[in-house]
């Protein structure tokens, strides 16, 4: 057994790099459907024919997006979308957008109170970031008031102790705002260390500005537009977007092969903060998958290559090895074989010839 081993050593290392190789593919396979709110363009384009481009903006919090300039972006996506023979204006699925920042509020109900990060948010901000919901409902560009508020479980439990909270009331900054449902944080471990178990809740971005106009300003725009040739949509934002010095990321395919090999030759220029860019939780919590991801990568990439450099150097050595025997053991036996086939043949043209010597 031991010397079977010995023997075939070689490709048993193989299969196990193989095995490992696969269980990498796997965990990049895992790592990339991990988050939700990086997939929204695949969501949108459902079993439709027209692909659709997810990209993020990242802007400095001395250096927000103003409500103007938004809405001078928004029409000139939709020119470019026109430019391309697409019409937005009849069919409204073509471009949705989302926005968003934070600040840290007092929230108070009755005797409990505390302060929470508030992440103000206009648009179809919830298209992006499906939450999972423990009770209620979103809020909606449609809502008639927009007073409505989301809490995280956190939050629900310091202000009523509880969940099912639909339509309960309570204050921020002293002004009054109503329960529109109470929501959960993603709980695999990237988002909860992105979180950092702050108390979170999504207000309207419209009564935020009626409510603290001084701090208002957009610090994440996110697109959702068509991408009719692959690219279009990249490069109308990129030319358009008002503050030139804001962050662009496509969120679309990030963690596809090649955007992480891109990722593994860039890894150290990544690791350099040259910007003033400010990332929300889900953005911080997509780079620490997308980093792990590459690592997964490049050790797939890595185990992928050793298997077959084995299995090489092992056909070689059963090659070199197979032309020793042909040299030591077959050829000099089928050389004697052929040596003892002419004997016998001659002594029978012997024995025919001569048949009275037999």
């Amino acid at each position: 057994m031991r010397a079977r081993l010995k023997q075939y050593w070689l490709p048993l290392l193989a299969a196990a790099l193989a095995i490992a190789c696969l269980v990498c593919v796997w965990r990049v396979y895992a790592l990339k459907n991990l988050l939700p709110d990086q997939h929204a363009a695949e969501r949108w384009q459902g079993e439709g024919g027209m692909e659709f481009a997810q990209i993020s903006f990242f802007m400095a919090r001395d250096q927000k997006l103003s409500r103007d300039q938004l809405y001078s972006f928004r029409n000139e996506m939709y020119k470019k979308l026109e430019a391309a023979s697409l019409d937005p204006k009849t069919d409204t699925g073509l471009l949705h957008d989302a926005w968003s920042t934070s600040v840290t509020l007092k929230v108070a109900n009755g005797r409990q109170s505390g302060e929470v990060q508030v992440i103000p948010v206009g648009g179809s901000f919830f298209d992006f970031h499906p939450l999972r919901l423990l009770s209620g409902n979103y809020l909606t560009p449609g809502d008639v008031m927009d007073d409505r508020v989301l809490l995280d479980r956190e939050t629900a439990w310091l202000l009523f102790g509880g969940t099912e909270l639909s339509g309960m009331s309570f204050t921020i900054e002293g002004a009054p705002f109503v329960v529109a449902g109470v929501y959960e944080h993603a709980d695999d471990r990237f988002s909860r260390r992105a979180d950092e178990d702050v108390m979170c809740i999504f207000m309207s971005y419209d009564a935020f500005e009626r409510l603290a106009p001084e701090k208002t300003g957009v610090t994440c725009y996110e697109l959702l537009m068509a991408d009719p040739v692959r690219g279009f949509a990249r490069t109308a934002a990129e030319e358009k977007f008002p503050i030139k010095s804001a962050e662009m990321l496509v969120n679309s395919g990030r963690f596809e092969p090649d955007r992480l090999y891109a990722l593994l030759k860039d890894q150290s220029a990544r690791s350099m903060r040259t910007g003033a860019a400010v990332y929300p939780a889900w953005e911080n919590a997509a780079r620490a998958v997308e980093d792990r991801a590459a690592q997964y990568f490049a050790a797939a990439i890595v185990l992928g290559v050793l298997p077959a450099v084995l299995l090489v150097i092992y056909a070689v050595r059963m090659l070199r090895r197979g032309r020793k025997r042909l040299g030591d053991e077959v050829l000099p036996d089928a050389g004697e074989r052929l040596q003892e086939f002419h004997r016998v043949r001659a002594r029978k043209r012997w024995e025919k010839k001569h048949p009275d010597m037999k």
